[in-house]
This record gives C-alpha cells, structure tokens and sequence, in this order.
C-alpha cells in the first residue's frame, strides 16, 4: 500500500527572485501591514502574501518539476551543482544535483521529480502567507479581492501538498502528515473553500506510518465521509488503528462495513481472519472468509498457511497438514507451511510425552512413547526441506533449533541422527 498520488506537471515561474531581494521585498511588504491605514487595505496584505510566496519560491532556483535535466543545464548557465550523486528514496533511484540553495532529484528518465530547498529564506514562508491572505480576506469588506484571495490560498494548499509528498520520499512521515494536514486545513479555509479527498487520505495514511494513531483515525474517518476509500484501504487501515489500541469490536464492526462493500480486498479479509483467530469467534465464517481470499488470490499460499494455522488451533490435524502442504505445492519456495507442519509433529510429540510422564502402567506408556517417537520422526523431513527452502538465516537457525533437539533423541539409532545433531547443533551455536 503506498500514498495515493496525483501526477502534476509544475511550469517555471517567469521570473524569480533571488533570496535576498526575495527577503527585502517581505521586509518592505510587512512594513506596510504596521501603517494602520495602509493595513486596512485588502491589497497590502496581498502583496505581503505574495512576497512570502517569493521568498518561498526563491531558493529553488529555475527548476520545475517535470523539467528535463538537459534544459535545466541550458536555462541554469553557469550555476553549476556542487556534487551529483545517485539516491534510493522510496524504493526509486534517482540523481541528485547539489546546489547552494536546493537539491534537485532526477529520475530514470531525467526529469526533475523533487525540489528539496536546503536554505529556505523563511522557514515558514507558506503559514506567514496563508495567515496575510487571511488578513486580506478580513480586510476586502467589498470583495473585490476574492478571487485573487481564493487563488492564493489555494495555491499555498498545493504547495504544503507538494511539501508533504517530498517528506513521504524522505522518509519522513510525521513530517509529510503535517504538511498534509495544513494542505486540507487551507483548502478549507479559501473564500470559495475545496476539500482534496486524496489530500485527506494522504495525512491519514503518513500519520498511520508515523504512528500518530489519534491523527491518522480522524483523517481515515474523514475519508469514510467523503467516500474516497482507496478500495477499501480506509477500512483496513481504521481496523489496524482500534486493533493497536486494543478496540477489538470496532475494529469487526469496521473490518464488516469494509467486507460489505470491497468483498475482494485482501487486507481486509486478512483482517477478519485475524481478528476471529483472536477471538475464537465464527469458525464457520472464518472459512467463508478465506474461501473467498483463495478464490481472489488461488496462488497465494500464505492463504493456505493461515487456513493450515487456523485448523491447528482448532485440533483438525489432517486438515490442517493438507493446508500446510498445499501452500507448499502452490509455492514451492514458500517454507512456512512445511514449518507449519513441523512444528505440529514436534508439538503432537512433546504432548505425547507429558502424556507418558503419568502413566504408570507400563505396557500403555511403551505405546505412548512409540506413538511419541513416531510424531518426532514425522516432523523431520518438512523440517529439513523447510531448512533447505528458505533463504533467511535467522528462519534456519530457528528451524535448526527443532532439528537439534529431534536428532539428539535419535542419536544412538544411527550415524545419520549423529551427524545430523552435530550439524544443527552446531548451527544454533554459532549461526550460519
């Protein structure tokens, strides 16, 4: 699941200040906002307005988003980066160009996707002019200042928007959900106000990443108002929020409004399935679910697993077995459902010999203990091959673990149970 994007394409300002002129402008700008006559004027506020926008624009240089680095190279003369490096930012490559004032991100295709302003003239150039077309607004009793108000505001809108997608690439979530956040907040506010239902999900969904769960429901429920679901993401991410916070029936009854009207999203099947393990409730319907999941995805085998796992916790070994095996024949590579497997045998075993533990009568223990070896022996191979599958270490070593302990038991039966303990041992004592 990633933010929800609106691809724009930004054209070049005809002319930009530099950040010191762009900083005598607001300067001479907000000394006429102290002149009360001149400060009853809707037009003074707006030229305040539009020198933070200036001075918030300037030190970006000449770039644009959407502009091609080789134009850029043309138009910029002899303003040259200081260094160019290549960068991951959310899973992307992209060049970045060094300059005195900005960093400038180019992607696979040379275009210029983010403008990082390293040395902003005011740090809070878009809040000092949202609050001057505000004053403007209070100030145009005629309002003959409207439209102009309007467009202003809404553009600074577009610009925290823009500031919160940079912060999402930077890794930055609690920063991106803020500048979201301001972005809907002065939409809002215009004279002719919008609400940007993608702009609202996207403070949602950074406050759900940056954990701010009280932020990120009350942005998702917003979303639930206004309809924009995100294919029923909303739903999923608002169950995810009351699980965390330990509100177990809100997270149903949203997880079911959800199911209701997105039937086929994965993540909030995965949800009721989660929820019902938890719970115990509905194992009826719990299948239901899943059935529905694996005619969604039929070549998901983790689908398999979870219908393996749940069938275990509900004493159903055969079922449970065929479960496991079947996400294994459905993906070869995926290792869990033969883990699954495994550890139902081990398990299946060291209940058999507790069993024995209190049994006095000699005749049935040497029976339970064969039934207890039998169950040992059994978890042996889907163990192994499940070593053999998975590439990540720290599930070897765990696998390991299990297969130490088999093979000590069966260690005088036979030189492949003593190599076999030396080798995970071995392992689980010093890692791969």
């Amino acid at each position: 699941m990633a933010l929800a994007v609106l691809l724009t394409i930004q054209m070049a300002d005809a002319q930009v200040k530099s950040p010191a002129d762009a900083k005598k402008a607001v300067e001479s700008a907000a000394e006429a906002t102290a002149n009360p006559k001149k400060a009853a004027k809707p037009a003074t506020w707006l030229k305040l307005a539009s020198a933070y926008m200036d001075a918030y624009n300037a030190p970006m240089g000449n770039g644009w988003i959407g502009a091609n680095k080789q134009e850029l190279t043309f138009l910029m003369g002899n303003e040259k980066p200081s260094s160019s490096q290549t960068v991951t930012l959310a899973g992307e490559t992209y060049t970045k160009d060094t300059y005195k004032n900005m960093n400038y991100y180019f992607n696979a295709n040379q275009q210029l996707a983010i403008i990082e302003v390293t040395r902003p003239v005011y740090k809070d150039a878009l809040d000092q002019a949202l609050k001057a077309y505000k004053e403007a607004e209070k100030t145009d009793v005629k309002g003959s200042k409207k439209k102009d108000i309007d467009a202003g505001i809404k553009n600074i809108a577009s610009k925290y928007m823009e500031l919160g997608m940079n912060e999402y690439m930077f890794g930055n979530y609690k920063g991106a959900a803020e500048n979201f956040e301001k972005s809907v907040k002065a939409g809002e506010e215009a004279p002719n106000p919008v609400i940007d239902t993608m702009t609202v999900y996207n403070a949602g969904f950074t406050a759900w990443l940056s954990q701010d769960y009280a932020m990120a429901e009350s942005f998702f429920k917003r979303c639930v108002e206004l309809n924009y679901l995100e294919d029923g993401e909303v739903y999923a991410k608002l169950a995810d929020i009351y699980s965390k916070q330990d509100r177990k029936e809100d997270a149903k009854a949203i997880l079911e409004d959800g199911f209701t009207a997105f039937p086929q999203n994965q993540s909030i099947i995965i949800g009721l399935i989660n929820y019902y393990i938890e719970s115990g409730e509905q194992p009826d319907e719990l299948f239901g679910l899943l059935d529905v999941a694996k005619q969604n995805e039929p070549d998901n085998a983790s689908l398999y697993y979870v219908e393996g796992d749940i069938h275990n916790k509900l004493g159903h070994k055969e079922e449970a077995i065929a479960a496991y095996k079947k996400s294994n024949e459905i993906n070869p590579d995926y290792e869990f459902g033969l883990i699954g497997i495994g550890i139902l045998y081990y398990n299946e075993a060291l209940e058999l010999q507790e069993k024995a533990s209190t049994e006095f009568d000699n005749a049935k223990y040497e029976a339970i203990m064969a039934e207890f070896e039998t169950a040992l022996r059994n978890a042996i191979d889907p163990f192994v091959t499940a070593f053999n599958i998975t590439k990540d270490n720290e599930i070897k070593v765990s696998i390991a673990e299990y297969l130490k302990n088999i093979y000590f038991r069966f260690r005088n039966d036979g030189p492949e149970y003593e190599e076999g303990y030396k080798k995970y041992s071995s392992i689980v004592e010093n890692g791969l």
